[in-house]
């Protein structure tokens, strides 16, 4: 029976030491002289547990010295010599780590992350883990440049941009920036701190850049030559869109009227090609003239047709009938309007009325003037 008892009370002991939150740290941390570093400590919360203190201490001549506090009343800083350097995260559940700004050799020693819960019972918990701080004068490093756009080394002109130079080591770190010259001519200095800046980037900016790095210890370090290319926008556009104005090859006139309107030439935008496709292209002019041969064409069919329906229909009353004889009549006393407007044809005094004009009984003057005026609009369309 005392055997049973003793299993129960330790298989009891093992569920309550592995129900509690568990402290994860490293066993030591390595900081650069003047510099800054981060004291990891972080803990996986557990429900019904509630963090309420978490310390920092820092071992000064064999005893532990609380250098930080945080509890239900806020951040406090134990020492004098930390304040305004030290800082606590309290952004993320379960994360205490210590954050150790501008670093001095005297930094060195063991800390100590401890942190206290209360259970669901009403009890209290605590955990800690002892870190080892190191700081050490650490030489720069080989720097790193960097955009700070989603373009790259490449970008279009007026763009703002900036390149970053990057390296770690003890500080203070100082930067300068080069652009390289053409062959046997010295690098020159173009910023002498660690953000190259292009306000609006130009065509002339482009060309290939590096950066120095030089810390309190150690040589100077050079970062990799990077190409840095400003493309000129307004010439890939006008490229694009430019079409050409002249064709390779002449085309050759014909006389036909058919090859005239049916066939036309087509310029390829990009090749300078030439291909001929029916139905295309039609000059104004022609258009205009088709369209006025139509027209005339309706209205000289509708006029003789509505003169044949007269005729057979017999003498309009009120009406006065004009008589026409055969022969030749006096162009002046026929189409002396148009005459006026075609200097050309004045020689043209005379005109032969046909005999199918002639037979026509109603208003056969009129007949006339109309057939004599597309007679002249087509001879002078053939001169």
């Amino acid at each position: 029976m005392r055997l049973l008892l003793d299993l129960l009370l330790l298989g009891h002991l093992t569920m309550v030491t592995y129900g509690h939150p568990i402290l994860e740290a490293p066993e030591n941390v390595t900081g650069p002289w003047k510099g800054d570093v981060n004291i990891p400590c972080t803990y996986g919360p557990l429900q019904g547990y509630t963090q309420v203190l978490v310390k920092w201490l820092v071992q000064r001549d064999l005893d532990p010295v609380t250098i930080f506090l945080h509890d239900s009343s806020g951040d406090h800083i134990q020492q004098a010599k930390y304040r305004g350097r030290l800082q606590v995260s309290h952004e993320v559940p379960g994360d205490v780590s210590l954050q150790l700004n501008s670093l001095e050799m005297d930094d060195r020693s063991h800390y100590t992350c401890e942190v206290t819960w209360q259970t669901p019972n009403g009890n209290q918990v605590v955990k800690d883990k002892i870190i080892e701080l190191r700081v050490q004068k650490v030489s720069v490093s080989k720097p790193t440049v960097t955009t700070g756009s989603g373009y790259g080394f490449t970008v279009p002109q007026g763009m703002r941009i900036s390149l970053q130079c990057q390296a770690w080591g003890s500080p203070p770190i100082s930067y300068v920036w080069y652009k390289e010259q053409t062959v046997n001519q010295e690098p020159i200095k173009v910023a002498g701190s660690s953000t190259l800046l292009f306000k609006h980037a130009v065509v002339a900016d482009s060309g290939s850049y590096f950066c120095t790095a030089k810390g309190r210890v150690g040589s100077e370090q050079r970062s990799d030559i990077v190409k840095f290319v400003v493309k000129d926008s307004s010439k890939s556009l006008k490229t694009k869109t430019e079409t050409p104005t002249t064709m390779q090859s002449p085309l050759k006139a014909t006389s036909t009227v058919t090859s005239f309107w049916k066939w036309t030439t087509e310029v390829d935008g990009y090749s300078g090609d030439t291909s001929a496709e029916p139905g295309k292209g039609l000059p104004t002019f022609s258009i205009i003239l088709i369209i006025s041969l139509c027209c005339m064409m309706v209205s000289i069919l509708a006029y003789v047709m509505l003169c044949r329906k007269t005729s057979q229909q017999g003498h309009i009353p009120g009406r006065t009938a004009i008589l026409v004889k055969p022969g030749e009549w006096l162009f002046s006393q026929v189409t002396a309007p148009v005459k006026s407007h075609l200097p050309r044809l004045r020689a043209m005094t005379t005109l032969t009325i046909p005999a199918w004009a002639r037979s026509t009984r109603s208003s056969p003057r009129s007949m006339v003037t109309i057939l004599a005026c597309c007679t002249q609009f087509l001879q002078i369309m053939s001169f």
